[in-house]
């Protein structure tokens, strides 16, 4: 470490009156300026690229129970390190990644209290990041009434956001300049189980586009023990941290000494630059967990769920549910869909087809009268099978099958009873040789004033997670709190829902996702990692929704290359085995799609509009392409850089045929085979809504 004298060297912004420190990227291209206003305030601002992304923007905090850290500061002290890591990610979109960074610690006093503050920054290639360093007090603990970081954009962007909703990220996303959000509007969504809007905040991660090109998104690392933040708009172009709380209206309460979660920024010239950054993965912890892959390994897997989203069966015994309407007869209605025939199947498809799970949602007691009301604690035991279903007897079949069950735990948003019975459920997965658990948590949070992305939920799913490894268990959490890097600390943490997918599809008033949902997400929610959005439709017309007029607004060629863009280590075929069944050509290629990846690349894209990757996994040489486009057909036209110099590559293509339209003819594909070497271009024409998947064998 090497401590540095501050040296003036010039106004990095106009309120500034002190000395500037500029941290600078080991390419010198991201410059973080950090002094202190006038008044003492601890300010920062931005260069990117020699062209200023970020204005003056201020830090501090406000306290419940101590005064508050805004204004006032002296600088004390400034240490300059260079620090650099490599490490290996046990699955995801890269096996090896590294970094080197330039990192400073301020350390700031408080000269009306002579409290001490520390601000970390770090300034990387691909964007810069800053974490708050809380000295011990001697209190033991302090209650945060809000944090106070701004980003104040230099100019007017454009801006891909959804609400900064307390209780769900499943929102269509939305494309307005900074000035023009407003996040309130979006309140009171129907389908939403539960929403909780109180501002005009964004999620994070949060895109934005400068009018030179430049992109930039948002977002933090290594969320442990405080809320989840969310971004209020100030002004035009400026936003302040605003974190989630809670029924006292205090945001967190936290121990000291503590360190906050990063603040992060990712910078790119171009919309794939972000794709390609591991910038949040560098600012997490290294793995705690050592070498999971003896109990799991990256899986493709089927299930008994997607029948109950198109009315097929249901998830309980005895009523008939229609996912709001509460119609009991206290009988077994025959519809019920975790039974024990439906169940082996499914293990005989997935068997069959080379799936390794199955997963079965409705096989436990509870599903009765689950949602919609107050007292829904206790509803769910997660050990309590149905009569008709028989879970031991189940696995060992599927064992006998070379598949395992996939366990699901909802938990009506009652964590409380699942906190009671954690140990008791996953030891029941244990016994039956179990290693995958969907969990839920659908509905408004109990107790009452308490919610999804606040601190206490935050801390009961890490929880969750840091228990289950006790167990030999991964986790994917549906209903979470948003991805924040901790896959590279608890790489049994495999995915995680927070977004709006595939079973939106089924039942929205807006009677689908719209087409641009993939090409958005992609570079937004696919920047807080893995998502199990649940790719595969192939029967994209339904009898389901508001109006029994449902669809997929995607063609097939866009399911297939769902399996290429969508990151995740666990990929469902989500659609019924008899819709599989009529078309054995197209399931193939699901079939065949590797899901651990040792290199990938993104290729093409443009947010909102169309995106494109290329992934090669750790089995073998061979590359896999996918891409997901938005309204409006797009030729595509990707360099085969990548390949291996002399090698020959027969390609499968899955592609949308010449007439291909989500709207008018989404089921038109081409199947057909080509020859590629190093250096060829990939040539692709994308239909309106459409997409692609290949797979370049290597001869």
């Amino acid at each position: 470490m090497k401590k540095v004298t501050l040296l003036f060297i010039g106004l990095a912004f106009a309120a500034c009156t002190g000395p500037q420190e500029v941290v600078s990227s080991p390419d010198g291209n991201v410059q973080v300026s950090v002094g202190l206003t006038s008044k003492g305030a601890i300010q920062y601002s931005v260069d990117f690229n020699g062209k200023e992304v970020i204005g003056s923007s201020t830090l501090g905090f406000d306290f419940a129970e101590a005064e508050d850290l805004l204004d006032g500061f002296e600088l004390a002290t400034v240490d300059v390190k260079e620090v650099s890591d490599a490490y290996t990610m046990q699955w995801g979109s890269n096996t090896e990644l590294s970094y080197t960074h330039t990192e400073a610690t301020f350390n700031f006093t408080h000269v009306p209290t002579g409290r001490t503050l520390g601000v970390v920054f770090r300034a990387a290639n691909d964007g810069f990041a800053f974490r708050y360093l809380i000295p011990e007090q001697e209190e033991g603990q302090l209650v945060v009434k809000d944090e106070k970081s701004e980003f104040n954009l230099s100019e007017d962007a454009m801006a891909h956001w959804i609400p900064g909703d307390w209780e769900i990220y499943e929102h269509p996303y939305n494309h307005t300049k900074v000035s023009e959000i407003d996040a309130l509007s979006k309140a009171n969504h129907p389908n939403l189980a539960a929403t909780v809007i109180v501002e005009n905040s964004v999620s994070t991660p949060v895109t934005f586009e400068y009018k030179d090109g430049t992109h930039m998104s948002i977002h933090e690392a290594a969320l442990v023990n405080y809320s989840g933040m969310t971004l209020l708009r100030e002004g035009k172009t400026g936003f302040v941290s605003s974190l989630v709380g809670r029924e006292d209206g205090n945001k967190a309460t936290i121990p000291t000494p503590f360190k906050t979660p990063w603040r992060m920024v990712t910078l790119g010239d171009e919309a794939t630059d972000l794709l390609a950054s591991h910038l949040m993965y560098d600012l997490n912890e290294p793995n705690q967990m050592g070498d999971i892959s003896q109990w799991f390994t990256p899986q493709k897997y089927v299930g008994i769920w997607w029948e109950m989203h198109m009315g097929k069966s249901t998830w309980d015994y005895g009523m008939t549910q229609d996912m709001g309407t509460w119609i009991a007869d206290g009988r077994e209605h025959g519809r019920h869909g975790a039974n024990n025939e439906n169940t082996r199947r499914y293990i005989d498809f997935a068997a069959e087809h080379g799936f390794s799970g199955v997963l079965v949602e409705g096989w436990n007691t509870g599903w009765e009268h689950w949602i919609g009301f107050d007292d829904r604690e206790g509803v769910f035991d997660f050990v309590t099978s149905y009569p008709d279903y028989d879970m031991a007897e189940l696995q060992k079949y599927a064992k006998s099958k070379g598949v395992s069950l996939v366990m699901h735990h909802e938990t009506s948003a009652a964590p409380r009873t699942y906190d009671q019975q954690m140990d008791t459920a996953y030891a029941l997965m244990q016994a039956n040789d179990i290693h995958l658990v969907k969990s839920g948590y659908v509905g408004p949070l109990l107790p009452k004033g308490e919610y999804h992305h606040g601190q206490w939920m935050v801390n009961h799913y890490n929880n969750a997670v840091t228990k289950a490894f006790d167990y030999q268990i991964a986790v994917n959490t549906h209903e979470p709190i948003k991805g924040t890097g901790l896959e590279r600390t608890w790489p049994n943490w495999v995915a995680r829902e927070g977004a709006r997918g595939q079973e939106f599809n089924a039942w929205s008033i807006e009677k689908g996702n719209y087409v641009d949902h993939i090409p958005t997400m992609a570079f937004t929610r696919f920047l807080s990692g893995p998502m199990d959005y649940t790719p595969g439709v192939f029967q994209l017309h339904m009898k389901s929704g508001p109006d029994g007029d449902n669809r997929v607004r995607s063609t097939i060629g866009q399911q297939f290359g769902l399996y290429i863009v969508v990151p995740s280590p666990i990929q469902m075929a989500c659609d019924l085995p008899e819709n599989y069944e009529k078309h054995l050509d197209w399931l193939q290629f699901i079939k065949d799609v590797a899901v651990d990846w040792d290199r990938s690349i993104p290729v093409a894209g443009k947010v909102g509009q169309y995106v494109a990757w290329a992934r090669t996994p750790k089995e073998n040489d061979n590359w896999y392409l996918g891409a997901a486009n938005a309204d409006g057909e797009h030729q595509l036209s990707i360099a085969l850089d990548f390949l291996e110099e002399g090698a020959t590559y027969e390609a499968q293509i899955y592609r949308d045929a010449d007439d291909a339209d989500w709207e008018t003819n989404p089921y038109a594909v081409t199947i057909e085979t080509k020859t590629y070497v190093k250096g060829d271009s990939f040539d692709v024409r994308l239909a309106s809504g459409g997409g692609f998947g290949a797979i370049l064998v290597k001869q």
